[in-house]
C-alpha cells in the first residue's frame, strides 16, 4: 500500500481484490478496485451486460432510523414521497440543502415499516447526512451510523436471477423492493436495486459475513466476473444515471438534473423546498442533458461544451461507451441556447473540437425492470 492511501478505509472484502490483482484507487476516502487483473474495464463492461458482474460497493454508506414517525420524519426532510410506497420496497430520494436546493445527497431509502428506515447514501456523503437527520430529530427518533457495519455487494447483468436462485436466494420480488433472507447461515437483504440498467440485485450483508457470502457467489458455475469501480462508472453512464458530486452535487440542484421526479412537489414539507418550487416554476437556468459523439472523440467531465464560438455549457460526465462504441456524456446545458435534441454541438477534447449530438439518455436500451 502506497502512502497516499494509508488514511483510506478498506472493504471488508480487501483481501479478496488483493488475491485478484486489482487496480485500486481511492474513492470517497476508501480504497476500492477499478479494474481486475485479467479484465479491464470494457471485459468487466461486457460481462454485465451479456451474463453477471459481481461488485463490492460496501463503500456505500449504512444509516437507520427507528422509533415511532421514523419514516414521517425521513418524509419531511428527504425530497421524494415515501407515502408513494408500502414496507418491503425502496425508493430513490435526494437530499438537499435546505437554503439552496443543492443536493446534499442522492440516497436509496429502504421502508421497513413506519417505525423503521434504512438509508444507502453516498461513501464521502454518510457522515454529512446523518448530522443533519440527527441535528433535527424529534424526541423518541434514534439515527445511527452503521457505515463499517455492513457490506454491499451488486450482483448485475441477464444471469443475476440464475445465480442467486442456485444458492437459494429469492429473485421474483419486484423492482426496487427488498426481502430478507439466509446463505450459509448469514441473514443479509436480497434488494431489486442496482446502478447499472440491468436485472440486478443488491446485497446487504454484515460485514463479518462478506468473505463468506463473496466466495459463495463464485461457486455457482455461473461464468461470473468481478468488477470494479470503473466498470459501474461507464455501465452508469450508458444509463444516464448521475453520480453525485458531478452531475448532482451543491450546486446542481434536483430540477437542473432533471430529476423532479425523485421529488414529492405536492408534500408539505421537505429541505429545500421552497427554494426548488421556485426554480421549478420560474424554470432553470441550465439543464442536464446527453451528447453522444459523432467522430472519435471521448468527453469528460469539465470540458466545455461550444455551439460555434458561443460557450453553452460543461460536461459533467464522460467517458467510451464500450456498448455504442462512441463516446458519451452527461452535460449541463444553458436552456437560453434553446438546445434541442438532434442538434450538433462541440466539445473541447483536449484542444480539438469533437462534434457531439445532443440526445436524451439512456444510452443503450436494457430491461432494467
Amino acid at each position: 500500500m502506497t502512502e497516499a492511501y494509508t488514511a483510506l478505509l478498506e472493504s471488508p472484502l480487501h483481501a479478496r481484490h488483493i488475491a485478484l490483482g486489482a487496480k485500486f484507487a481511492p474513492f470517497g476516502g476508501w480504497q476500492m478496485p477499478i479494474e481486475y487483473a485479467g479484465g479491464g474495464v470494457i471485459r468487466e463492461h461486457t460481462a454485465t451486460r451479456e451474463s453477471v458482474g459481481i461488485f463490492d460497493v460496501s463503500h456505500l454508506g449504512k444509516a437507520r432510523l427507528t422509533g415511532s414517525g421514523a419514516a414521517a420524519y425521513v418524509n419531511a426532510c428527504l425530497t421524494n414521497d415515501l407515502d408513494r410506497i408500502k414496507p418491503g420496497k425502496a425508493q430513490y430520494t435526494l437530499c438537499c440543502d435546505d437554503a439552496t436546493g443543492g443536493v446534499v445527497d442522492d440516497i436509496i431509502a429502504y421502508l421497513h415499516s413506519d417505525d423503521h428506515v434504512f438509508l444507502i447514501p453516498n461513501a464521502a456523503n454518510t457522515t454529512r447526512v446523518v448530522e443533519l437527520l440527527q441535528a433535527g430529530a424529534p424526541e423518541g427518533i434514534t439515527i445511527t451510523n452503521e457505515h463499517r457495519d455492513y457490506a454491499v455487494l451488486a450482483i448485475q447483468g441477464p444471469k443475476s436471477a440464475e445465480l442467486l436462485t442456485l444458492l437459494g436466494l429469492p429473485v421474483d420480488h419486484e423492482y426496487m423492493s427488498f426481502e430478507t433472507a439466509t446463505l450459509g447461515g448469514v441473514e443479509l437483504t436480497v434488494c431489486r436495486t442496482g446502478y447499472t440498467g440491468e436485472h440486478g440485485y443488491e446485497l446487504v450483508v454484515p460485514s463479518a459475513d462478506a468473505l463468506a457470502v463473496w466466495d459463495a457467489l463464485f461457486s455457482t458455475g455461473i461464468e461470473a466476473r468481478a468488477c470494479g469501480l470503473g466498470a459501474r462508472d461507464t455501465l452508469r453512464t450508458e444509463m444516464g444515471y448521475p453520480l453525485h458530486g458531478q452531475d448532482l452535487s451543491l450546486d446542481i440542484t434536483p430540477v437542473q438534473a432533471r430529476s423532479g421526479w425523485a421529488v414529492g412537489w405536492s408534500k408539505p414539507a421537505f429541505w429545500g423546498r421552497d427554494v426548488l418550487l421556485a426554480e421549478k416554476a420560474a424554470g432553470p437556468r441550465r439543464s442536464l442533458r446527453g451528447l453522444v459523439a459523432t467522430d472519435r472523440g471521448i468527453p469528460r467531465a469539465h470540458m466545455t461544451v461550444y455551439r460555434g464560438d458561443e460557450v453553452v455549457g460543461e460536461i459533467t460526465s464522460g467517458t467510451f461507451s464500450p456498448t455504442r462504441k462512441a463516446g458519451i456524456a452527461l452535460a449541463l446545458l444553458d436552456t437560453a441556447a434553446e438546445l434541442a435534441e438532434g442538434d450538433t454541438v462541440e466539445v473541447d477534447v483536449r484542444g480539438r473540437r469533437s462534434a457531439m449530438t445532443v440526445t436524451k439518455p439512456p444510452f443503450v436500451s436494457t430491461s432494467v425492470k
